[in-house]
């Protein structure tokens, strides 16, 4: 529920209308993308389920017990930027909220620095901070922030959708809306384009799902639980999504993609200011739990000895605050091109991941060697890197940024994270097609780990 009910979700699904993609349309492309994302995540979750280790870990097995380092930083990084993304919409409802009964703090809303306004900075600080006292109290007070934060978000969408239907009338709410007039092989296009972008919003919480799955019983437990927790839960989150955008048509005369500022035009002041708040508080447990905790895990696997779990946190948060996040997600055009982006080096991670484990290594798994840093463990490969691995990621992460890049090639862009899956796995298997099968490996750590 996390991961789906969060602003940022909201806000990219939204976006997609921007595409001139109708309502129903653009509910069909979230379904379709979800049930990839579903699919992936299923085949992500094995191997972690199989050991009961995290993401930064299983990747030793393909990149080697130092390499692992790569995907981890890469996967790490990309979560600071998400974290600071999200920490800039939870910032812009505050300040909303502010500006809402505090008028005379309008001149600071309007002086820019680096592409945020003074009061802009002053939200995002104290957005920052709160974010930051609770992920310092340790992963029991996250845990508790948390059962609180998703059902949150979802009852104040929720409460919107029913108030504009309240409000305008079921019947005068249309599905056929369009933000402008496409023929229909543009239409079909358009749709394939929003699928490949709502699995490049997934893409960081996809490629690092064993952190979750480590826990799970057995794999028909975790596909249970996918199986509700995306398709069906993000049928809902899509449901919601499409009848605020299209009933904001009907209500204020204009089609509205941000939901923040949906929820300032509902005119009853203390209405709003519970909503931004509720909104505010969901926001911050989901982003500690996807975007704090994983790269505070990511970085502090680099070098154990230096980085604890509060130090890695902590050089995230600080990285989220450079990155200057707002200016990643201004408009749908440069929300799009930042999920490209992303998706050019998620991909090839994924793809490599994949082909290791099921084609390459036929789904074997030495755990104990996962843990050998030294030469005679079978995952030390060449000083502790799996050169195979590193020569799949290289090009095809290059590729799918030159197709982001390149003018010509824009056309595709929102479809680098297949393309970049596909070339890093099509890479990695052909390089790797000579290696020795494995043998019978000790798979299981404990009896109820790793049963199918």
């Amino acid at each position: 529920m996390t991961d789906v009910h969060s602003m940022g979700g909201y806000v990219v699904a939204a976006s997609f209308f921007a595409l001139g993609l109708s309502s129903w349309q653009v509910l069909l492309s979230l379904l379709v993308g979800i049930c990839i994302v579903q699919i992936c995540a299923n085949l992500v979750a094995k191997p972690s389920q199989i050991a009961g280790v995290p993401y930064a870990v299983i990747c030793r097995q393909s990149f080697g017990v130092f390499g692992a380092n790569i995907p981890a930083v890469i996967r790490g990084l990309i979560a600071v930027a998400w974290y600071g993304i999200q920490t800039y919409l939870a910032g812009n409802a505050f300040m909303l909220v502010m500006l809402k009964f505090f008028p005379s703090l309008i001149p600071l809303a309007q002086s820019q620095w680096l592409g945020l306004s003074t009061l802009g900075w002053i939200c995002f600080s104290i957005m920052w901070v709160l974010q930051a006292m609770v992920f310092w109290h340790g992963m029991n007070a996250i845990k508790r922030f948390i059962d609180f934060a998703g059902p949150a978000v979802y009852v104040v969408m929720l409460s919107l959708a029913l108030w504009i239907v309240y409000q305008t009338g079921w019947s005068n709410i249309s599905f056929t809306l369009a933000s402008k007039i496409l023929s229909p092989s543009e239409q079909v296009w358009q749709m394939l384009t929003a699928t490949a972008l709502v699995v490049s919003y997934f893409a960081g919480p996809l490629l690092n799902f064993g952190d979750f799955s480590r826990y799970g019983k057995s794999m028909q437990e975790i596909r249970r639980g996918n199986r509700w927790g995306l398709p069906f839960n993000f049928l809902l989150f899509s449901l919601v999504t499409v009848v605020i955008v299209s009933g904001s048509q009907s209500l204020f005369g204009e089609m509205i993609t941000d939901p923040i500022e949906t929820v300032t035009r509902v005119g009853n002041g203390v209405a709003i200011a519970l909503g931004l708040l509720t909104m505010i508080i969901a926001t911050i447990g989901i982003n500690i739990v996807a975007n704090f905790v994983s790269p505070a895990f990511d970085f502090s696997n680099c070098s154990p000895q230096r980085i604890n779990f509060r130090t890695g946190g902590m050089i995230a948060a600080v990285g989220s605050v450079l990155l200057t996040p707002w200016n990643l997600f201004q408009s749908p055009i440069i929300i799009h091109y930042t999920l490209d982006v992303l998706g050019a080096f998620m991909g090839p991670l994924f793809g490599i991941l994949i082909a290791d484990f099921y084609l390459i290594k036929r789904g074997q798994l030495y755990v104990d060697d996962l843990f050998n840093a030294s030469s005679s463990g079978r995952y030390w490969y060449r000083g502790g890197f799996n050169p195979k691995a590193i020569m799949a990621l290289l090009p095809a992460v290059a590729i799918g940024l030159m197709i982001i890049f390149i003018p010509n090639l824009q056309q595709i862009s929102s479809f680098s994270w297949f393309i970049g899956a596909f070339l890093g796995g099509s890479i990695y298997r052909f390089i790797a097609r000579n290696d020795p099968l494995p043998n019978n490996a000790a798979l299981f750590i404990r009896p109820e780990i790793g049963k199918d």
